[in-house]
């Protein structure tokens, strides 16, 4: 038991500066990935500031080349071999959790996106008040390669992107710089990392909770780069075109005419890397985006979690396992998906991924309360 605290504190190293606390994600041979250790202690932490008038606001950042790679995925697989199902489904409940926790903080969340920030990085950040990029930062959703989908909230964020941005990035698994973040909202703010350790210090003299006060002080190191030239984002035409049709079949039918009309590289690589995700996975997702653009950030929590607890199960399809294997274990990158092609998969089977699971001891996810908090006007918007 002891050894287990000590690794949850190792995990997450804080510090506590005047009226802030800085946590930081330390495991950076990892790349930071999530242990159900990191995210009980985030949890636990959260909680705690939530209650202490002494904190006014919370940093985020990681050690080393990554803010947060993501959940770590191939330990859940490891869970779920050696104790079933639920041990998987376990570890997205606390997850989505401290999603939701963070989406509702009544005090600013300032994360320090310097570096690799995936999966459930995004999950443990693009909640927050503040997102701040740097010239390191790379974003990604890849969760369609490894026969999982955009969790962690993700059916809430990527669906109030512009256009139909959010359905590209959620299907592709297409990776942003820190600028693309800035353009397309992901990121609120874009501070060159040299500036970094003055923002940090400068966040911390402050006696304050309140947004305008802490925006305009990251404000003051920000910057506004121009996009490169080559940018996906300035592709939001076409992007638009593709990725707002009704179904995934569509949205490849829509690129495969684009690219008969003009030779862009970028549309048969983007043509190519839906043809190599889990059909399954693309279905899902992209219902799951459509749905959460009509849903507060609890709904989409609650129904994702609802998704992940089938996907755990494997009961329509076993892409996750076989997508691990591929992607993370055995690293052939030749995942074997069943069922193999998207016109296999009907209508009926995508709404079973939105049903209650028909296990007894499974219920959905139950969120904490937060009436009692005075929320933001921000918070409230979201619910």
């Amino acid at each position: 038991m002891a050894s287990s605290v000590s690794s949850q504190h190792d995990q997450v190293l804080v510090e506590e500066k005047s009226f802030a606390r800085i946590l930081t994600f330390n495991r950076p041979k990892q790349l930071n990935a999530l242990s159900f250790q990191m995210i009980s202690r985030l949890l636990e932490l959260f909680l705690a500031y939530e209650d202490d008038p002494n904190v006014k606001l919370v940093i985020l950042k990681g050690k080393g080349r990554s803010f947060c790679a993501g959940g770590d995925v191939a330990a859940v697989v490891h869970d779920i071999r050696a104790g079933g199902w639920k041990a998987g489904a376990n570890f997205f409940m606390k997850e989505f959790t401290l999603n939701y926790l963070m989406a509702t903080y009544s005090k600013p969340q300032v994360s320090i996106l310097n570096g690799i920030v995936m999966g459930g990085g995004n999950g443990a950040s693009m909640h927050g008040r503040f997102r701040v990029a740097t010239e390191n930062s790379l974003f990604a959703m890849p969760e369609t390669a490894l026969g999982l989908f955009p969790d962690v909230g993700a059916s809430y964020f990527l669906s109030r992107l512009p256009g139909f941005f959010g359905e590209y990035l959620g299907l592709t698994g297409g990776r942003l710089d820190g600028v693309e973040m800035l353009a397309c909202g992901l990121a609120t703010h874009f501070v060159p990392s040299a500036k970094l350790p003055m923002l940090e210090a400068a966040l911390c003299a402050v006696d304050s909770s309140d947004p305008a006060t802490i925006s305009s002080i990251i404000g003051k190191y920000s910057e506004r780069p121009s996009l490169k030239e080559q940018s996906v984002y300035n592709r939001l035409d076409v992007i638009d075109r593709c990725f707002s049709q009704k179904t995934v079949e569509e949205i490849l039918s829509a690129l495969e005419r684009e690219a008969v009309d003009r030779r862009d590289g970028w549309i048969s690589t983007t043509i190519q890397t839906l043809k190599k995700a889990s059909p399954t996975s693309l279905k899902i997702s992209l219902r799951s985006i459509r749905v959460g653009r009509l849903q507060g950030v609890g709904p989409c929590l609650v129904r994702e979690y609802r998704m992940v607890s089938h996907v755990m199960r494997g009961e329509f399809s076993k892409d996750f396992f076989e997508g691990c294997r591929a992607i993370l274990l055995d690293k052939d990158k030749k995942p074997k998906w069943e069922p193999s092609k998207l016109e296999l998969i009907t209508d009926t089977t995508v709404d079973s991924y939105f049903s209650k699971v028909k296990d007894e001891d499974w219920e959905d996810l139950k969120l904490p309360a937060r009436s009692k908090f005075n929320l933001p006007p921000y918070v409230i918007a979201k619910l």
